[in-house]
This record gives C-alpha cells, sequence and structure tokens, in this order.
C-alpha cells in the first residue's frame, strides 16, 4: 500500500507532462487519472471497513528522514480524494466535445495531483508546496480563456493566494523554532502568531469567511468547467488542513468550529440576495465550507456530497439561457436540464434520498450547543437561496451537448449512491426537521424574497480590501489563540 500511494501521488504530475508529448491523448490522460484516483480513494474504504476497528489506524508514509515528508491517508482522506476523483471525471466528461488544448488537461491533471497531495501532506512545508502548485495550476485555467477579463481575475486569484501563502509559510517556521518539528502535531505549543498566521493563510486559501471573500468574484467569471473545479475541490484543499488540525488538536477545534459558524452566516446572507447565478452558487460555496468546518469529525462526508452537488450545479448553470434570475424567470428552461437543477438543488438542501440529507443530519448531530442556532439559520438560508433555481419555469428545448449529460450523470449519480453512507438518518424525527426547514424557506422566498430587490455592495470583494482583511483577520486569530 506504501508503494501504491506513492506512485497515486507521482502519477499526475508525470503525466501532466506526458500529455505535451502525446497531445492527441490529452483527454484520456486527464480521464485515466481521475479514474486511478476513484479506484484509490474505494482501495482506502475498503481497508478502512475491513479493520473491524471504530478508529482504524491510518497510512503513515515517512520519505527522506524526519524532516522530509509525511503523509497521512485515512478516511478522512479518502472522502476528499474520491471527491477529487469525481469532479475531475465530470469536468473532462463535460469538456470531451469542446476543444480544449492539451495546455487546459494537463493543467487539470497537475492541479488534480496537487489537489491530492494536499489531502495526504501531515507536514506543514510539504502542504505549503502542495497548496502552491494548485495554486499555480488554477491560475493557468482561470487564465486559459485569454481575455482581458480572465487575466485579471486570474492575477486577483493569484496575488492574494500567494500573498496568503506567505504568511502561513513564515507561520510555519515560527511553529518549528518552537517545536522542532513541521508535523501537524508540532502546533501544539507553538506560540500564537505561529497558529494565527498559518491559519490566516488557510483560511484565505480556502474561501473561508471575509477573507475567503475572492472567492465570488473568481468562480463566477471563470469558465464553467473550471468554476466546477474551484468550488468542487480546490477550495477544499485550504480547508482540509483545518479539519485535520482541529481533530488533531482539541485546543483549535473551537476556533475552527467559530470560523465555520461565521463563514456559513456569512455565505449565505450573501446567496440569499444574489441575483446572479454563477454569483449566488459561489456565495453559497462560502457558506457550505462553514458547513464542513463547523462539525470537524464528519467534514470528509459533507465535503463529498458537497463537491459533487455544487460542480454539478456549476455545470448545470452554465448550461442556462442566462446568469440572470430575474431573467430566468420568463424563460422556458429544457426540461431534463430543469430536472437535473432541482435535484441537485434539493440534495443541498437536505431533501430526503439525496446525500446532502444524511450529510446535513450527520453534520447537525456534532454541532455543539452554542453552534446550533446559526446554523440552523444558515440552513433555512440554503432553502431560500436554492428556490429560485427549484422554481424556474421548464419547457424549453435548448440543444445539450452529450458531455454535458455524462457529467451531469455521474454526479446526481455519486449524490445517490452516497445516500447509504449514513442511512441511520432516516427517523421520523430526522427526516421532518429538514422538511420543514426547506418548506419554510420556500414560503419566506415566494412572500419577501422573489420580489426582493437588494443589491449588496461589493466594496468587500475589492482587492485592497482582500489584502487588508488578511491582516485584521490574523490580529483575531492571534487574540484566539491567546485565549
Amino acid at each position: 500500500m506504501s508503494e501504491l500511494t506513492i506512485v497515486w501521488i507521482a502519477l499526475p504530475f508525470f503525466l501532466g507532462f506526458i500529455v505535451f508529448l502525446l497531445p492527441k491523448l490529452d483527454r484520456y490522460l486527464a480521464l485515466v487519472v481521475g479514474l486511478v484516483s476513484s479506484g484509490y480513494a474505494a482501495l482506502l474504504f475498503a481497508q478502512q471497513n475491513a479493520s473491524g476497528n471504530p478508529t482504524p489506524t491510518p497510512l503513515t508514509l515517512q520519505l527522506l528522514n524526519n524532516f522530509g515528508v509525511t503523509l497521512v491517508v485515512d478516511q478522512l482522506s479518502a472522502f476528499f480524494i474520491l471527491t477529487n476523483a469525481l469532479v475531475t471525471i465530470a469536468v473532462i466528461f463535460y469538456c470531451w466535445e469542446t476543444g480544449k488544448t492539451a495546455f487546459f488537461y494537463a493543467q487539470t491533471i497537475i492541479l488534480h495531483g496537487s489537489v491530492n497531495a494536499a489531502f495526504a501532506c501531515a507536514d506543514f512545508i510539504s502542504l505549503y508546496v502542495a497548496l502552491e502548485v494548485s495554486g499555480i495550476a488554477a491560475f493557468l485555467l482561470i487564465a486559459y480563456p485569454r481575455s482581458d477579463r480572465s487575466i485579471w481575475v486570474a492575477l486577483r486569484y493569484l496575488f492574494v493566494s500567494n500573498t496568503a501563502m506567505l504568511f502561513y509559510l513564515v507561520g510555519a517556521v515560527l511553529a518549528y523554532q518552537t517545536s522542532h518539528t513541521f508535523a501537524f502535531s508540532g502546533l501544539r505549543g507553538a506560540p500564537p502568531e505561529a497558529l494565527a498566521l498559518m491559519f490566516m493563510g488557510l483560511l484565505v486559501k480556502g474561501g473561508v469567511f471575509v477573507s475567503g471573500l475572492w472567492l465570488p468574484l473568481t468562480h463566477s467569471e471563470s469558465e464553467t468547467p473550471v468554476s466546477a473545479l474551484l468550488s468542487g475541490v480546490v477550495v477544499k484543499a485550504g480547508v482540509y488542513p483545518l479539519v485535520r488540525c482541529a481533530l488533531t488538536l482539541e485546543e483549535v477545534d473551537p476556533i475552527v468550529r467559530m470560523f465555520g459558524v461565521g463563514t456559513a452566516l456569512l455565505g449565505v446572507f450573501y446567496a440569499v440576495f444574489e441575483k446572479d447565478t454563477k454569483r449566488m452558487l459561489a456565495f453559497h460555496t462560502v457558506s457550505q465550507l462553514g458547513f464542513i468546518l463547523s462539525a470537524p469529525a464528519v467534514g470528509g462526508f459533507y465535503a463529498l456530497t458537497h463537491g459533487l452537488v455544487k460542480a454539478a450545479l456549476f455545470l448545470i448553470a452554465g448550461s442556462l439561457p442566462s446568469r440572470n434570475f430575474k431573467e430566468l424567470q420568463l424563460k422556458q428552461i429544457n426540461t431534463p436540464v430543469w430536472i437535473a437543477l432541482v435535484l441537485a438543488s434539493f440534495s443541498i438542501s437536505g431533501f430526503p434520498m439525496l446525500s446532502g440529507f444524511g450529510a446535513k443530519v450527520l453534520t447537525t448531530k456534532n454541532f455543539l450547543p452554542w453552534q446550533e442556532i446559526a446554523m440552523n439559520v444558515a440552513a433555512l438560508g440554503t432553502a431560500i437561496s436554492f428556490a429560485k433555481f427549484i422554481f424556474l419555469p421548464p419547457g424549453g428545448h435548448e440543444e445539450v451537448k452529450l458531455g454535458f449529460w455524462v457529467a451531469t450523470i455521474l454526479l446526481l449519480g455519486g449524490l445517490m449512491a452516497a445516500n447509504s453512507v449514513y442511512y441511520e438518518a432516516y427517523t421520523f424525527e430526522n427526516i421532518i426537521k429538514p422538511l420543514a426547514t426547506i418548506a419554510v424557506g420556500w414560503v419566506a422566498y415566494f412572500l419577501i424574497f422573489r420580489r426582493t430587490v437588494l443589491k449588496l455592495p461589493r466594496l468587500l470583494e475589492e482587492f485592497d480590501n482582500l489584502i487588508g482583511f488578511m491582516s485584521l483577520i490574523s490580529i483575531l486569530l492571534f487574540w484566539l489563540a491567546l485565549a
């Protein structure tokens, strides 16, 4: 298994360069990478279940020496790796007949490999390298259309990402000076400024709270398949280390949960009032990342569910005749596309028979008492937000490419299959609560929000303010670490 893990991590980077030598095989090589990752994730799940231990021992690899690379893969990693695999495969199918160049597929493969590496790293320096590589690959994919707008959005993302990772690196060095190790456990006893700087970098990278307000513009202005990759898996490379640290160090858990609640409320507040489909989905990604952080112990399952549904929603949104909800209310949508849109919206709202229901129930059961009211408000906001999609009129006949259907069926099928992960959720009490929340959200949508026109200012999303918020969040983290 150790050798297989090393091959699995190295394969995407090898094939990413081979694509340029064999450009006619670009799509097939990219598909192979996704299939290998899905098989590796399945093998991890099988080994964890076969152990019979409720807390199975993770696979730990120490490469070189104590100052080298530390890899840890377990059930938490498996959920994130499977998310990366399925979303990547879906995006490749979506792009199959679109004429994308070998460059696009090469960067997709490298992005996939670097995100996988982030999900396996257990030391701060290896994680830094993985996140930097993923940032560069994501930058190249965002800028792929080569328009003035896409290049500016890509550069904005790169500047914010690199600034955040600089803070992270300084924090990692400060932690090493205290513990003489780069392992995650080295945060225990580290000075508060080390924790503040490192977590600030990860909060920005993961698109969490006000530090993550770079995300809506970046995800909404990228091409549809790139938006699916960014919201489906890339931001989770920054969230995963926060979840891992919360599970490793109990003193970090309250900080992670607090930011989870804050980002869930912030994101859903913007999503409820947003009138642009892709910006609404992007703001809702911010909110859903909060659910992952609010219950770290079950964050892997929620990440899988969110990754599949959000990738599906971005692909479907790219096939709609307009991005403006007001215009969409006056146009009929292709009926099969509308059905796919409703299924995805039902899942993310927590409707039974889809994995979003089980993920929300399991996450809710892992909330602390002080989190419950705020997260129920966030769940209500989710129902209001996606009522805007559910109640769009069907009946249109726009032609949709085969690749779209293959990708959408794969993602929606994954949501239905993942529904079996937590079948214990299906009790009368668990079913009634989300259905009531959805019903109240729909009523609120029709009575209040459908006709409400409130344009929220975008001041917080401006580049200068994004950099300024990094300093403010680092100060807040410093005081939390002291407390």
